[in-house]
């Protein structure tokens, strides 16, 4: 068999994992929809659980389909192993909960995913866990927050709904010279667009629910790591917190995967001219998508991206109200939250996906009541322009 990590990208998406059915000549990874194995033996039983066979005990800690996701994924972002998780926030939790200690603290991008700031503040800091936020854009901002006990520096780039942008080899060797690992949450870039590894970062994550799976069908997570001592570390954490993911839905994210670059490459085209269409719109005031030079950080986006995705955020003439006027009214486009799927998705982050953080904390990480956020999908782009079109002419 062709040795996969060899390949371009866009094959290695489409065959990494991909072994087959040796014994029907499946061409697709079956579905092994079983919660236990069986062993042949005691003898291999015993091996299996002291690890010295790898075959699968139980799914919860090892499933056939579920590790041809894993391995597909951790060769494209060029780890060592993946751990898939039921979801993105228990993908988050397998890293807060093996990596932070009572008594640990943890540097997080200020604009972060609303969820994997909300259980920092509301859930671990009950147990001892202190977290500081700040504008990583400037990685003097994480130079400054680092302390004698961080243990993790938590990244988003780009920021989910800011589109703002971290300097991932600046950030990493801050974080390594005071003992911290770096993990980052590579959602909306994907392994085809930017690879946190390659940069010295440790962990990267997924929502899966994203891209990966590209079709508004499934929720699921995935963890990834640079070397196997780390690897083996959040294992354990992750089997026995019980996150751990469906033979199921593992094969339909994997389904998903193989068509990535085809739906990132349709998506981020649209993007881009959308993006442009937008900041030359007259009621438009301001637009944020890494793609364009007005960008602040499109030098960044240059250098350490393969390209700048097909999420961005905008605000509209007349604030809060004027946008509110353009989400409900949009047609072809969808009102609804996530991003990824092969359709476009329109929401309102300050009330719907960060409505759980405070209006200061908002207020500093640039999440303002005026910011639409896009997630633009493979429509024709004509006809996504044609929507945008008629809403801003309502305003």
């Amino acid at each position: 068999m062709t040795d996969i990590s060899r390949l371009r990208r866009d094959s290695r998406v489409v065959h990494a994992g991909q072994h087959g059915d040796p014994r029907t000549g499946a061409v697709s990874v079956p579905i092994v929809q079983s919660s236990t194995f069986r062993f042949q033996n005691a003898d291999q039983g015993a091996d299996r659980f002291a690890g010295r066979d790898s075959g699968p005990i139980y799914t919860r800690i090892g499933n056939p389909t579920i590790q041809a996701l894993e391995e597909a994924v951790a060769l494209l972002e060029g780890g060592c192993g993946a751990m898939a998780a039921a979801t993105g926030m228990a993908a988050v939790n397998t890293v807060y909960f093996g990596l932070l200690s009572q008594g640990d603290h943890i540097v997080c991008t200020e604009a972060l995913y609303g969820p994997s700031r909300t259980v920092l503040e509301t859930q671990y800091s009950r147990f001892g866990v202190e977290s500081t936020f700040v504008d990583s854009t400037d990685p003097e901002n994480v130079r400054k927050a680092m302390r004698p006990n961080t243990r993790l520096v938590y990244l988003e780039t780009p920021a989910n709904p800011t589109l703002a942008l971290t300097d991932l080899k600046a950030c990493t060797e801050i974080a390594h010279a005071g003992g911290a690992l770096v993990c980052v949450d590579n959602t909306f870039a994907t392994p085809l667009l930017q690879r946190p590894l390659e940069f010295g970062c440790d962990l990267v994550l997924h929502s899966m629910t994203k891209y990966i799976n590209g079709h508004t069908d499934v929720v699921a997570g995935i963890v990834v790591a640079k070397e196997e001592a780390l690897y083996k570390r959040l294992l354990g954490v992750h089997r026995n917190l019980g996150g751990t993911m469906d033979p199921h839905q593992a094969w339909l994210v994997h389904r998903g995967l193989r068509t990535l670059h085809l739906r990132v490459e349709r998506a981020q085209s649209n993007a881009m001219e959308i993006a442009r269409y937008l900041e030359a719109h007259p009621k438009v005031d301001w637009v944020r998508f890494p793609g364009l030079e007005s960008h602040p950080q499109h030098a960044l986006a240059q250098r350490q991206m393969d390209g700048p995705g097909a999420v961005m955020s905008f605000g509209v003439t007349g604030g809060l109200e004027a946008g509110k006027t353009v989400i409900d009214n949009v047609q072809l486009m969808t009102l609804a939250v996530s991003l990824g799927g092969i359709e476009t998705l329109i929401e309102h982050p300050a009330s719907m996906t960060h409505a759980g953080i405070s209006k200061a904390e908002k207020a500093a990480a640039g999440i303002s009541d005026d910011l639409v956020r896009l997630a633009v999908g493979c429509e024709d782009v004509d006809d996504l322009k044609d929507d945008l079109a008629r809403v801003l002419d309502m305003i």
